[in-house]
């Protein structure tokens, strides 16, 4: 039994320090970045969020808004090969802005080749799929490797994105000798993730990142940090981390381009009839109005029931499930990201997003919000 003592932090822990600034409009501050991927070889350009592979952010209208904004959308696993064909066929355009979701079974993997067979046989191209990512609530295990790098070794050129993970020597060995191109990093922190309660098992996440971006950056690879995030300002701080990329759930939940259950107003669930009261009355229907999102866990009761038939007896779930206020169009979520972000780099006197790493200073804080 061993305990580290060194302090580790998440974000709301810290502050950013302010610094002197030559800035003189958030406009002029580049938020995009660009990365060359050290195993495929590709490279990508865009504002560097990414949409997580839940159910309910990862889904095909997602993808197409948020490529619109030169974002990454993280397609969940769940959608019938009859849909990822029809969608990859219709929109060729998007396929370097999406992240086919893959598991570590092997019903997965022949799904994968299905869709990629079936998509080249209409398209007559063969660089589908562009982006993969490998999805594991526990990247420790010596399956998953296994996986990682079977999926490497028949899709050579593909940016391979995989996790979850929380220290450095696992992103090491991910990228050194797994082939993987973006490590994800994360256990626990999510807003309907239970894993740190139900087991104990988890890292803070800001101090993840922090270490885990020094290890990637050193052998030339890149991270994602993967959940946390409530406010803009946390992803602020995960880029300010080092983190190349954040992926978000939580935040991108509501919003019009989620899929689920919606629960509506009543209040808009009415028949109503014009002013007059004349025979020629015209009866108006006002259309329902959304007011809640279930949001739950892939880990949930909620998920397993839905995908996997049921709670296995050998496990407790490590999820839970909420209900998120509606918020309208992802565009207006972003814009609050994309503004937070602007500000943030204004205040540090960072040019451009790739530099504020560079300008941060973090203070320790009792807390971040004075409510």
């Amino acid at each position: 039994m061993l305990i580290i003592e060194d302090v580790k932090l998440d974000y709301d822990d810290v502050l950013i320090i302010p610094k002197r600034s030559k800035i003189s409009s958030r406009s002029d501050v580049d938020i995009n970045r660009e990365y060359k991927f050290l195993h495929s070889g590709i490279s990508w350009k865009g504002f560097p969020v990414i949409a997580a592979n839940m159910d309910c952010t990862g889904t095909f209208f997602m993808a197409k808004v948020l490529a619109e904004e030169n974002m990454i959308t993280c397609l969940h696993k769940y959608y019938e090969q009859e849909d990822l064909v029809d969608f990859f066929v219709k929109n060729q355009g998007l396929w370097k802005s999406v992240f086919y979701t893959i598991g570590t079974k092997q019903d997965d993997l022949k799904k994968l080749s299905s869709v990629k067979k079936r998509v080249k046989s209409v398209t007559g191209r063969d660089d589908f799929p562009t982006n993969l990512c490998v999805d594991a609530a526990n990247g420790y295990t010596e399956n998953f490797d296994c996986s990682v790098r079977k999926i490497r070794s028949i899709f050579p050129t593909s940016v391979l994105m995989a996790g979850n993970v929380v220290t450095p020597n696992m992103v090491e060995q991910l990228i050194q000798e797994s082939g993987v191109d973006i490590v994800k990093i994360g256990i626990g922190p999510g807003q309907v993730c239970t894993t740190r309660i139900t087991t104990g098992i988890g890292f803070p996440q800001l101090s993840s990142v922090l270490e885990c971006a020094d290890a990637a950056h050193g052998l030339k690879g890149h991270i994602c940090a993967d959940g946390g995030c409530k406010h803009p300002g946390d992803v602020v701080k995960a880029f300010a981390a080092g983190a190349d990329f954040c992926m978000l759930g939580g935040m991108l939940a509501g919003t019009d381009e989620c899929e689920g259950e919606w629960e509506y107003d009543p209040k808009y669930d009415t028949i109503e009839t014009s002013a007059t009261k004349s025979i020629h009355d015209k009866i108006k229907i006002i259309p329902k109005a959304k007011s809640k999102l279930k949001f739950y866990g892939m880990s949930s009761e909620n998920a397993m029931d839905k995908y996997n038939g049921g709670l296995g007896e050998y496990r407790a779930e490590e999820g839970k499930e909420i209900w998120v206020d509606y918020k309208g169009p992802v565009k207006k979520v972003i814009q609050q990201i994309k503004g937070g972000v602007r500000s943030a780099c204004a205040y540090v006197g960072a040019e451009k997003l790739k530099h504020l790493n560079k300008r941060t200073t973090f203070i320790r804080v009792n807390r971040v919000h004075s409510e």
